[in-house]
């Protein structure tokens, strides 16, 4: 059994997101899904009920929208509040040892912004190395990220492009979750 920790402030209004939980959900795999600006709309961290949940798992997956370079304010608070002292690491801090960390995330500029010359100029895992740390840190085995460019409307891309998208992100996911189990 996976656990999904869905990190979107606006879940309600994201095609990307909103399709790949559609996936996960409707395979058959055996999920959680954990919406935390759902269940926290006012960022107050329930740490027992999530440290709870890890528990119960050995994969936990971190599915998000990539917000400024990084993940959305809720999960960084989460991982402060959620990854503490003698929990995820210190002396006795070894709950999480051989847990699975996968991030799964949506990008929303095309990949060649992510680039020396584009927009952005770095590669999207060259963003993602705190998260990679921080599994290390908690002693977890980290995957390396799952994700996917263009789920901007903005930009230019159809709501049916976003979702195609979305769908085969998800059947990366689910083959990975999958391959785990």
């Amino acid at each position: 059994m996976a656990l999904i920790i869905l990190a979107h402030p606006s879940f309600s209004q994201s095609l990307a997101n909103q399709t790949i939980i559609q996936q996960l959900q409707q395979s058959s795999l055996d999920i959680e899904v954990r919406d935390i600006h759902s269940l926290y709309p006012n960022y107050q961290i329930d740490v027992k009920a999530e440290q709870e949940a890890l528990l119960r798992h050995q994969t936990v997956v971190f599915q998000y929208p990539f917000y400024w370079y990084n993940m959305p304010a809720i999960l960084k608070l989460w991982f402060d509040t959620v990854f503490t002292y003698q929990f995820a690491y210190g002396s006795k801090g070894d709950k999480l040892k051989g847990k699975n960390f996968i991030p799964s995330f949506t990008v929303g500029a095309p990949e060649s912004e992510y680039t020396t010359l584009g927009n952005h100029h770095f590669r999207v895992g060259e963003f993602t190395k705190s998260m990679e740390q921080t599994a290390y840190y908690a002693q977890m085995n980290y995957i390396d990220p799952i994700y996917f460019h263009g789920t901007s409307l903005a930009a230019g891309y159809t709501a049916e492009d976003v979702k195609s998208k979305a769908r085969t992100h998800a059947h990366r996911l689910i083959e990975k979750l999958a391959a785990l189990a």
